[in-house]
């Protein structure tokens, strides 16, 4: 990236790291997520996911701000350069000992739904919401890392194993990929919990402790609602069917 300097590595995924950048040219600071993966043509860049939802989704207070896409057609390099912010929501409540303020649990989950309306009304779901994928500087909250997104008009089944599991909805541990931009609804809903009292609500091992997790929390689903996973079950789940008397949940 010739316009830019490195300062310092911010964090690194599976399919990406980030870097903080600062411009050559106008000296202000950024946060660079150069990608892992080799692309060919600028036609494979622009179809990139996470571009074109950042695209779409821009200009808005509450999702991260796309400043440039920078592709090397020699290296097959690409980096997408971002506003840098403070910290995530991971990293704010980590280690914590007094809790949030009720006003600001309140700012920050009203700037999340926002987020999250701005991208459902624009045909779009995220299914990674989760403390490190939202990003706050001063009181301001953003939406960021938008690699798992898709189309809410898009057929499905879609992909099964999506979302991180704490954060994973019902319908996605329970069917082969059919699931709506509902799911981010659950997800930011196990986030506000974790905002409030920092132990995550929903944290088990493995996916058949997770749905047990959820029933020890919300119930066990009446009869009514199964039946609206036969068709679209996996066979991992047979079980879930022999439950015939629904339990209250547990207090939290």
């Amino acid at each position: 990236l010739p316009d830019y300097k490195a300062i310092g590595k911010i964090g690194e995924g599976t399919f990406s790291e980030v870097l903080k950048m600062q411009s050559l040219r106008d000296g202000g600071f950024y946060a660079c997520k150069q990608m892992k993966q080799h692309f060919d043509s600028v036609e494979q860049v622009n179809n990139l996911r996470e571009i074109q939802a950042l695209r779409r989704l821009n200009p808005h207070p509450n999702i991260l701000t796309l400043h440039e896409v920078v592709f090397d057609r020699k290296s097959g390099s690409l980096a997408l350069i971002c506003e840098l912010m403070d910290m995530n929501i991971y990293e704010l409540i980590r280690g914590r000992r007094r809790p949030l303020s009720e006003r600001k649990i309140m700012l920050y989950m009203y700037q999340l739904c926002k987020s999250l309306d701005h991208m459902h009304r624009n045909g779009m779901f995220h299914r990674d919401v989760k403390p490190e994928n939202i990003l706050i500087k001063q009181d301001v909250l953003k939406l960021g890392d938008f690699g798992s997104c898709r189309s809410v008009y898009s057929r499905q089944p879609y992909t099964e194993y999506i979302s991180t599991r704490w954060y994973r909805a019902p319908e996605c541990l329970l069917t082969d990929g059919f699931y709506t931009s509902k799911m981010d609804m659950w997800s930011a809903g196990c986030v506000f919990y974790e905002i409030a009292s920092f132990p995550c609500l929903l944290c088990p091992w493995r996916e058949l402790d997770q749905i047990s997790k959820i029933h020890d929390v919300i119930g066990t689903p009446a009869p009514k609602t199964l039946t609206k996973f036969k068709q679209c079950i996996p066979p991992d789940f047979p079980y879930i069917y022999n439950m015939k008397t629904p339990h209250t949940p547990s207090s939290f």
